[in-house]
């Protein structure tokens, strides 16, 4: 009799063999992800071909398939998890937060109501509490845990327009735009591109933005903020995507508070400095904000994705982010689909809990800490070496480095990426071009960091004979 594909999927549920198999495929990956190449090989990114094929008639073998993907695609990934991956501000994992994930995948919950998943609902209400704790946050703030800060800067910005408008006897949604009161936002010329995005999804216009200039390591000039009232949305920043400054929360919001203004702080990776007690005069201040953006996949190292938005104004965000239906299942517990966009969202809380369980006030702070010692490691030893300059005032986990040259930067730049050895990206920085060095990985030890300025050194001599310096 032949087999359908439905018995199929049987089998292998009730063999495991594929669970089995997958798990030693990632054991395996696992073990070598701190001694391999950081960047795929020429010969890695060849094998990609394999994937390029017509979508088969009939069925594939299962294990066939975890083979193909573990062959041909466990070489061609970046090794963000190891210790020498400097591109963009990419966390690494924290193990028990891997682990976690897997049984969370396993579970397989949708987190948009309590009726469908209990736990999701209980892990979200913990962690809520336990965030606004650990940022001295006002107690009233609620969290919603969405894909990454992209989306938080959303969520906080569209709670902001809720609230405005509605002061101004406008609810939005039922008028829409057409017509409304003006919005008026004002924040720092060095804002991150997510802020645009988010600005323009919402409706708000780029041009009504309200630019302040920044000072050289991009930090808004608090004594260039204009006039502000209560129908203006301040930006500010936790951690410049360059050179990691941070804006004067302190001053700033006062000068907002005082105006009624709604305060929103993009703090992708820089709000947990507020987190640890030699880096929290950093955030000064942030608890006069309104509304906060912050990743879990970047310096807490949760895996991906884990963004998290946070607001003192309950009502602002849940009224934006409505929701209704007759099928509904409302609770008298947490429906954490009021909180964000999606009603349909993996329970990524599974492994943001597991890590702050794990890891405790202390472990949190310890972690994040050891992430700017590794940066000042870096400041150090790259500035002994001639020919590299420095150009960022070294706050948090951001280095800013460049050379005689915007020509040798470019070109120790890419022989960097050639070498593999470790992996960072550039960026423009005060009319140069410089390299940016983002150190977010709790598994970059003291040898990666010297091991990584071995890789610039030689660099920088390959470039010198390219250019016949």
């Amino acid at each position: 009799m032949k087999h359908t594909i439905q018995d199929n999927m049987f089998l292998d549920m009730k063999t495991k063999d594929i669970f089995h198999q997958a798990q030693e495929y990632a054991l395996e990956y696992i073990a070598r992800i701190h001694e391999r190449n950081v960047y795929p090989t020429k010969d890695a990114l060849k094998g990609l071909s394999q994937f390029d094929e017509e979508l088969p008639q009939n069925s594939t073998n299962a294990q066939d398939v975890l083979q193909q993907l573990h062959q041909y695609g466990s070489p061609a990934t970046t090794a963000t998890s190891g210790g020498r991956y400097f591109g963009f501000v990419t966390g690494s994992t924290v193990p028990v937060g891997l682990a976690a994930k897997t049984l969370g995948t396993y579970w397989d919950q949708v987190t948009a109501m309590n009726v469908m998943s209990p736990i999701g609902s209980t892990l979200e209400t913990v962690v809520e509490k336990w965030l606004v704790q650990l940022f001295g946050l006002p107690q009233e703030t609620v969290a919603g845990f969405v894909s990454g800060t992209s989306t938080a800067n959303l969520c906080g910005l569209v709670a902001a327009r809720y609230r405005i408008l509605q002061k101004n006897n406008w609810d939005i949604n039922i008028k829409g735009l057409r017509n409304a009161p003006p919005i008026r936002i004002v924040t720092g010329k060095q804002a991150h591109s997510t802020v645009i995005k988010a600005i323009s999804i919402l409706g708000l216009g780029q041009e009504t933005i309200e630019w302040v200039d920044v000072d050289s390591q991009g930090r808004i000039k608090s004594e260039n903020i204009p006039e502000l009232d209560r129908n203006t949305i301040v930006i500010l920043q936790a951690g410049n995507v360059n050179s990691g400054a941070f804006d004067d929360f302190e001053k700033i919001c006062k000068k907002a508070k005082d105006a009624d203004a709604w305060i929103h702080i993009d703090g992708a990776f820089g709000l947990w400095a507020g987190a640890v007690q030699q880096l929290k005069h950093l955030t000064k201040g942030m608890e006069h904000a309104t509304s906060w953006a912050v990743d879990g996949h970047k310096t807490l190292n949760t895996p991906y994705d884990c963004g998290i938005v946070l607001c003192a104004d309950k009502e602002a965000l849940t009224a934006a982010l409505h929701m209704s239906g007759s099928y509904i299942i409302e609770s008298t517990e947490r429906d954490g689909m009021f909180y964000t966009p999606e009603m349909s969202r993996r329970a990524r809380i599974i492994e943001l809990w597991a890590i702050m369980k794990y890891l405790g006030k202390d472990g949190i702070d310890q972690m994040v800490l050891t992430l700017y010692q590794r940066a000042k490691q870096f400041e150090k030893e790259i500035a002994k070496i001639p020919g590299f300059y420095v150009e960022n005032d070294v706050v948090f986990n951001q280095v800013i480095v460049r050379c005689e040259s915007d020509t040798i930067t470019k070109t120790v730049l890419e022989n960097i990426q050639q070498l593999r050895e470790c992996w960072l990206g550039g960026s423009d920085w005060q009319g140069h071009k410089v390299m940016r060095v983002s150190i977010c990985s709790w598994a970059t030890t003291e040898n990666d960091i010297a091991i990584t300025i071995e890789s610039f050194k030689k660099a920088l001599v390959m470039a010198m004979k390219t250019h016949r310096v």
